[in-house]
C-alpha cells in the first residue's frame, strides 16, 4: 500500500505534540486523526530532512511540506476534486477501497485535498449524477453477462436461395464492458455452449461467475430462488471452474450489463450490417469480428479510455487461466435401461452390463463417442453410430443359463402361443433373426403388450397379415390394428362370393362393336 502523506496543516502540530508534549504515537494518532504508521513514516522523513526542532523561523508550512514530500503538490489554494471517472474505474479493481484512493489523492494534493468524509460525499454525488446503467458496480474479473440479441441476420444459400436467420450471441465482462459477439445458426444447446468456449478463448481467461438469461439451453427449470441448470451447462461450468448465476425470471436488472451490451451490439454492429447480403455464417462472423474490435476500441463517453484498455487494466489480470484442453460438447440424457440391457439414443441401441437393467443411467454423447454413467461412475462406452442399429458388447450379456433372468426366449414364445399361432410365428422369427435373442426382447414385448389394448384374436389376425406380407416392424402391426385391416374379409372368403350378373341393359356386349 502506498505511503500516506499527511496534510501540510497537520505537520507542525504533530511535531509539536511529539517533541514538546512528548506524546506517544498512539496518543498523537488519536489527537491528529492520523494512523500510527503514517506518523512513524512522517517523522523518519523529518529526521532525514535535517531540519531540527524547534523549526527555524524561515521554515514555512509550505516549505516544510515540500521538504518532507518533494513529489507532492504543496502549493496552497482552493480544494481540488480528483478525477472522479478515474476513481470510479479504480474502484472496480479487487481490493481497492475508497480509503486507499483517498490516501493516494492526499499524496498528490496534500494542501488542496478534501477530508475523507467530503471525498466520499462528493464521489457519491458525482456517481448518482451519471446515467442509470452505471449504478451497478462490478468487480474486475468477477462476472460475465451473456444473452442473445433480439434481431437476427439473414443468410442466403447461394445454391438454393433459401434464407436462414442467424442468432447473435453476446458476452460482456462486468468491470470493463469488454464485449464478445458472434453469429450461430440457432440458440440450441450445442451452439449456446460452444459460443461460451469461444468467448473464453477471446477473453484469454475465465471469470468467476456467468450470468446468463433463463433460456432453456442454460436453465432446465427456471426458479427465482433455486434455478435448475441444464446438465451439459453444469459440466461446462465444472470444466472451467466457473459459477453460474442465472438472472431471476422477469428481473432485467439482474443482467442489466447484458441488456446494455446487446443494445450496443445491435446499434454499432447489426445496424451497420443491415444493408449487406451474406451467403455463409463464416462470412457474417468475419464482419462481426472486425466490428467487435472497433467497438472495443471506441472511447467511452463519460469514462477515460475504451473497453480494450479497461479490459487490459481491470479484467484481464483477474481472469482465471484457461484449462489445458478446451471443453468438448456433450449432450447429457437420462434414460432407463431396458430389459434387453440396451439404451437408445436417436435411432441406435447401445448395450450396458445386464446388472443395470431397469435402472436410470446418464448418456454423455460426444461427437464420436457415447459414454454411459451411473452417478459419477462410468459404466461403459461405445463409438457413436449415426445409422439405426444395435451395438452390443458380449461381456454385457447375461449368462445363458442364469435363473435370475426375468425374460427368456422360451417365456416370450409361451406368451405368444397363448395369443395365437400366427403371433408365435412372428415372435419366433424376430428372435431368430437377431445375433443375440436378447436384442429382440424389446420389440417382442412391445407386440405382446398390445393385448392390453386389443383382443388376442385381433392381434393374432394382424400377425397373420404381417407374416403373409413380410412385415417385420412393430409399427406396421400397429398400423394394421389402427386401420382395422385385420377385420376385413380374407381373400379366400372374397373368392367364395357369388359372381355378379354379366347381362344388364347398361352393359355393352360384343355385338355393339361389329
Amino acid at each position: 500500500m502506498p505511503n500516506k502523506r499527511i496534510k501540510m496543516r497537520k505537520i507542525r502540530e504533530i511535531l509539536r505534540l511529539r517533541f514538546d508534549a512528548g506524546l506517544t504515537f498512539r496518543q498523537i494518532s488519536q489527537c491528529a486523526d492520523v494512523s500510527a504508521g503514517a506518523l512513524q513514516k512522517m517523522l523518519k522523513r523529518f529526521e532525514a530532512s535535517g531540519i531540527g526542532w524547534p523549526l527555524p523561523p524561515e521554515i514555512t508550512e509550505a516549505h516544510l511540506a515540500s521538504r518532507l514530500y518533494p513529489a507532492a503538490d504543496t502549493h496552497p489554494g482552493d480544494l481540488e476534486d480528483p478525477d472522479w471517472a478515474t476513481i470510479h474505474m479504480e474502484l472496480r479493481r479487487k481490493g481497492v477501497t475508497r480509503h486507499l484512493l483517498w490516501e493516494e489523492y492526499c499524496q498528490r494534493l496534500p494542501v488542496r485535498a478534501y477530508s475523507y468524509s467530503q471525498f466520499c460525499f462528493r464521489y457519491q454525488t458525482w456517481y448518482q449524477a451519471q446515467k442509470r446503467s452505471m449504478r451497478q458496480q462490478h468487480k474486475a474479473g468477477e462476472k460475465c453477462f451473456i444473452d442473445y440479441c433480439g434481431p437476427t441476420v439473414p443468410i442466403i444459400n447461394a445454391t438454393t436461395g433459401e434464407c436462414r436467420q442467424a442468432q447473435i450471441f453476446v458476452a460482456v465482462l462486468g468491470a470493463s464492458n469488454y464485449t464478445f459477439a458472434e453469429a450461430t445458426w440457432s440458440q440450441s444447446l450445442h451452439d449456446w455452449l460452444m459460443s461460451h468456449v469461444r468467448a473464453f478463448e477471446f477473453f484469454g481467461g475465465v471469470p468467476e461467475m456467468l450470468v446468463p438469461d433463463n433460456l432453456k439451453s442454460a436453465v432446465s427449470k427456471a426458479c427465482r430462488y433455486d434455478p435448475e441448470l441444464n446438465p451439459s451447462y453444469q459440466k461446462l461450468a465444472e470444466h472451467y471452474q466457473v459459477a453460474v448465476l442465472p438472472a431471476r425470471p422477469r428481473k432485467p436488472k439482474d443482467k442489466a450489463k447484458a441488456e446494455v451490451g446487446v443494445q450496443v451490439v445491435e446499434r454499432w454492429i447489426l445496424a451497420r450490417l443491415r444493408k449487406l447480403v451474406f451467403f455463409s455464417l463464416a462470412e457474417l462472423n468475419h464482419c462481426i469480428r472486425a466490428l467487435v474490435k472497433e467497438l472495443n476500441e471506441r472511447l467511452f463517453r463519460k469514462l477515460p479510455g475504451n473497453r480494450r484498455e479497461a479490459f487490459e487494466r481491470l479484467d484481464k489480470p483477474c481472469l482465471r487461466a484457461l484449462p489445458v484442453h478446451a471443453w468438448r460438447y456433450r449432450h447429457i440424457k437420462t434414460v432407463k435401461v431396458n430389459i434387453d440391457y440396451h439404451v437408445k439414443y436417436e435411432k441406435h441401441f447401445y448395450s450396458v452390463p445386464h446388472a443395470w437393467v431397469g435402472k436410470q443411467v446418464e448418456l454423455h454423447v460426444f461427437e464420436n463417442l457415447v459414454e454411459i454413467y451411473s452417478g459419477q461412475q462410468q459404466i461403459t462406452a461405445h463409438p457413436r453410430r449415426e445409422l439405426p442399429g444395435t451395438s452390443t458388447i458380449a461381456e454385457h450379456m447375461p449368462e445363458r443359463h442364469s435363473h435370475q433372468q426375468k425374460w427368456t426366449p422360451g417365456r416370450l414364445k409361451s406368451w405368444a402361443a397363448g395369443v395365437g399361432v400366427d403371433t408365435l410365428q412372428w415372435v419366433s422369427d424376430r428372435l431368430s433373426e437377431k445375433q443375440h435373442p436378447e436384442q429382440a426382447y424389446r420389440v417382442c414385448l412391445g407386440l405382446l403388450n398390445l393385448t392390453r389394448s386389443y383382443p388376442s384374436e385381433r392381434l393374432n389376425n394382424s400377425c397373420r397379415l404381417a407374416n403373409d406380407e413380410g412385415l417385420t416392424r412393430l409399427k406396421q402391426i400397429k398400423s394394421i390394428l389402427n386401420s382395422n385391416r385385420d377385420q376385413l374379409p380374407r381373400d379366400s372368403d372374397a373368392h367364395a362370393a357369388p359372381e355378379l350378373p354379366q347381362e344388364h341393359e347398361n352393359i355393352r356386349g360384343p355385338h355393339h362393336f361389329h
